[in-house]
């Protein structure tokens, strides 16, 4: 064979008959790819690992469970053999060069038509990546590239700009509990492309600090009975500068639509005929109580957890939740924006039975490096609050669950 470099090229498969041998490890990382390709599978194998034949369970490809026979690539306009029998592989190789199939073999590159490449992706783009030296084909080393490719691409670091025209239009992302790396992808890649960030306090504020100089950086934080951004002003500035054309970027913290005002905020660039991006984000409601070591859910404890704000006292009568039926739940209650209310929230709770001894703890600036846990009891955490100076924003959780994991350093 000449050493020469392979040739590359992009595969459209949709429809196409696909034939793979073998149901193993090697099956299970291509299958995906393969079926997200819109490919017609064929997998010939007689056993399959659990994760594969889930797949054929599901209809995503026809499994025939037996060895490898001849004529089973006929019409197949790409193989991929990885069986465990080296001759069975040699002789599926053959009659793939003999029928022009184009195959890949997870035993032996050398003696295939193809190789796989090491991709990844970004938005709307895919980076495959081969070695162009025969002689030198060091997968670790192709996949590191690829990985520091589409890194870049994901966090902004590589610039690739959109030559066409950009539609205006603003994306609400949810930027995770505080932490900046618990933001998702699409979440960083659309702030790295932003003209405009408008930002909450919880937001992941380190990652402002990356923006290029020439990105204008509002600040919409809503401080507890003190400064604020009011809803409309922050609506009316989404709008303004997506008429401008510029990309719009709504940074909050956790996700929009908990307790975040995204759905105000979507309603009112909807009236204003403004295209609207809708990013989830990781919700304090669970990841801050991760991150202190306390499962919201466990087996044997808790089956069920509820996610409450208590911005508003039980006892107001603009409060919309029904705390009677919320004592009587054996599950984990999570309390969002309630420091200042536990006090009113433990002692109804307790009213309507709940167990004075009930644990519960207060996670303050969770994921960040300021994070801090406070444990008490329902009866107990209103002096747990003042002697411990806990200040928001912090995640309540009440329930076995807290004492589930191991003792919290103090």
């Amino acid at each position: 064979m000449a050493e020469n470099p392979a040739y590359p090229v992009g595969l459209r498969l949709t429809g196409r008959r696909v034939v793979v041998l073998g149901g193993g490890q090697v099956a299970q990382r291509r299958l995906p790819a393969l079926i997200k390709a819109g490919a017609d599978i064929t997998l010939v194998s007689p056993s399959a690992t659990a994760s594969v034949e889930a797949m054929a369970d599901a209809g995503e490809l026809t499994w025939t469970r037996r060895r490898y026979e001849a004529g089973d690539l006929q019409d197949a306009w790409y193989a991929l053999i990885a069986t465990s029998d080296a001759e069975a592989n040699t002789r599926a190789s053959a009659e793939a060069e003999a029928h022009r199939v184009w195959c890949v073999r997870s035993d032996d590159a050398e003696e295939a038509t193809a190789w796989t490449p090491a991709t990844g992706r970004s938005e709307g783009v895919t980076v495959a990546v081969l070695s162009s030296d025969i002689n030198d084909r060091d997968p670790r080393r192709t996949a590191a590239i690829r990985d520091a490719v589409v890194e870049g691409l994901r966090d902004g670091s590589l610039v690739a700009p959109h030559l066409r025209t950009r539609t205006p239009g603003v994306a609400l992302v949810g930027g995770g509990p505080g932490d900046p790396d618990l933001i998702t992808v699409r979440g960083r890649r659309l702030l790295a492309a932003a003209d405009v960030v408008i930002a909450d306090r919880l937001g992941p504020r380190d990652l402002l600090d990356e923006l290029p100089p020439h990105v204008e950086i509002i600040d919409a934080a809503k401080i507890p009975y003190g400064r604020f951004m009011a809803q409309e002003v922050i609506n009316n500035a989404l709008i303004e500068h997506a008429k401008q054309g510029k990309a719009v970027v709504r940074l909050k913290g956790g996700d929009p639509y908990v307790y975040g005002r995204g759905m105000e905020e979507l309603q009112a660039l909807a009236e204003a005929g403004i295209t609207c991006t809708v990013v989830p984000g990781i919700s304090s409601s669970i990841s801050v109580p991760s991150a202190a070591g306390i499962p919201v859910t466990h087996r044997g404890v808790a089956h069920e957890f509820t996610v409450v704000s208590g911005h508003v006292a039980p006892d107001d009568e603009r409060s919309l939740v029904d705390w009677e039926s919320l004592a009587k739940l054996r599950g984990t209650l999570v309390i969002l924006m309630g420091v200042d209310k536990i006090g009113k929230i433990a002692a109804t709770l307790i009213a309507h039975g709940k167990s004075a001894d009930t644990p519960l703890a207060m996670i303050q600036e969770g994921t960040t490096a300021a994070q801090r846990r406070v444990d008490a009891t329902l009866g107990t955490v209103t002096e747990a609050v003042r002697a411990h100076e806990v200040k928001p924003p912090a995640v309540i959780v009440i329930g076995d669950v807290v004492k589930v994991g191991p003792e919290p350093l103090t």
